[in-house]
């Protein structure tokens, strides 16, 4: 059934100090994907910017731009998007190539797909390899299906990485994650690009929103929804292919892809400097709703 679903990102920065002047990056906007097209987008920013520009980044992500020189002591950004999905085919992860395979064919590529794949086989800053190989190595049977291993690695990472917030940081190296066996959804992603592309595997970091159904009796406006990331394997058949290692599941229609690269460093919602401000402190709050194309008024 294809869902039609408002989303507000909304952030708030406050400043010890006056700010003078603020630039940023943002990666607020989603982007066009596999069973889901965006309907519209806006962004607002309180004080107004000076200068505001949009553009792709290398991995087509829309960034926006802008520049602040009015001084102020809080920054406001709300970011709304009306988003369709649509339900898409389940793959049959045992139908895809073997990993052996897949490895081969993303060191000497030969199409379009593999070559942008291949870049994604690679240590990258937030993701070294170190630790990986003895959390998964049992997992890389011979000739098993490099999707079948994508999943069961999402179920390995669920059943023995505790998620424990407050534990690390967006820059927690992966083998302390590996060690200390905590995390959230980052470093849960984190840890399994590790896995694969110690392997010669391609594999992404996604980043984007899940919407969990409220319990009976909650009021809108709970803290249901929330900013999320998982992790993507490519195969030659299939192309990408994502999971969810935090809830143990295949994303489906209660998520919301934003943005995709190499790790979290590639897709951080916002980044920047500021001169001036002192101690800041930083307030996230995201709201998902939905309704359903077929929902119909009453008669």
């Amino acid at each position: 059934m294809t869902a039609t679903l408002t989303l507000s990102h909304r952030t708030h920065y406050a400043y010890q100090l006056p700010v003078s002047q603020s630039r940023q990056l943002l990666r607020l906007t989603p982007r066009q994907a596999p069973g889901q097209r965006i309907l519209s987008t806006h962004i607002e920013v309180s004080p107004q910017p000076q200068e505001l520009a949009t553009r792709l980044d290398a991995f087509g992500n829309q960034l926006t731009a802008l520049l602040i020189l009015e001084e102020h002591r809080a920054l406001d950004i709300e970011a709304e998007a009306q988003i369709e999905l649509v339900p898409t085919d389940r793959i049959d992860l045992q139908a895809s190539p073997s990993w052996e395979h897949t490895a081969e064919r993303l060191q000497a590529p030969i199409d379009g797909p593999s070559w942008e794949a291949a870049q994604f086989c690679y240590p990258s800053p937030r993701v070294t390899l170190d630790g990986a190989l003895d959390f998964c190595r049992d997992l890389f049977a011979p000739r098993r299906s490099v999707l079948d291993i994508g999943w069961r690695l999402c179920e390995r990472i669920f059943n023995s990485i505790e998620y424990c917030e407050g534990v690390t940081s967006v820059s927690t190296p992966v083998a302390e994650v590996f060690s200390h066996r905590q995390g959230v959804c980052q470093d849960f992603a984190h840890a399994a690009i590790a896995c694969l592309r110690t392997h010669g595997l391609a594999a992404r970091y996604v980043s984007g929103y899940v919407r969990t159904r409220r319990r009976q009796g909650a009021v809108e406006g709970d803290a249901s929804d929330a900013s999320h990331a998982w992790f993507s394997v490519w195969c030659p058949k299939f192309g990408w292919t994502d999971f969810d290692p935090t809830n143990n599941q295949q994303p489906s229609q209660s998520h919301v892809t934003l943005a995709w690269g190499r790790d979290y460093g590639d897709v951080s919602p916002t980044i920047g400097f500021i001169q001036g401000g002192g101690e800041q402190t930083l307030e996230v709050a995201v709201q998902v709703t939905e309704q359903s194309s077929d929902d119909s008024p009453p008669q």
